[in-house]
Formats: C-alpha cells, sequence, structure tokens
C-alpha cells in the first residue's frame, strides 16, 4: 500500500499534523512548519502536508 494510503495509528501525530495544516491556512507556512518542528514532525512529512496538499493522507469516510 503506498504511503499516501497508509492510515495514521499516532492520533498525537495526527493532531499536530492537523493543527499544522491549520496554522498554514490561519499565519504562513513559516509559522506551520516552526510549530511542527517544535512537535518533532519529521521533516519529509512537513514537505509532503504543507508544500504538496495532493499528497496528504485521505480520512476514509
Amino acid at each position: 500500500m503506498p504511503q499516501s494510503q497508509q492510515q495514521r495509528v499516532d492520533a498525537r501525530c495526527s493532531e499536530i499534523v492537523n493543527k499544522g495544516i491549520a496554522v498554514q491556512g490561519c499565519f504562513s507556512t513559516l509559522c506551520a512548519i516552526e510549530y511542527l518542528k517544535s512537535n518533532n514532525v519529521r521533516p519529509d512529512v512537513i514537505e509532503r502536508v504543507l508544500l504538496h496538499p495532493d499528497l496528504r493522507r485521505r480520512i476514509p469516510h
């Protein structure tokens, strides 16, 4: 299964990433990067979720 389709198993990380995306929308990408880095989100995840929204994991309906 491609990584972009894997389900997150870490609920806390999922909440942090979602908040980072919200920070990007309300403030800036730089603020979101700093927030995610301060919460130990891996650089590849930060790049994917902030710079490539089409590669974000989908939430099953």
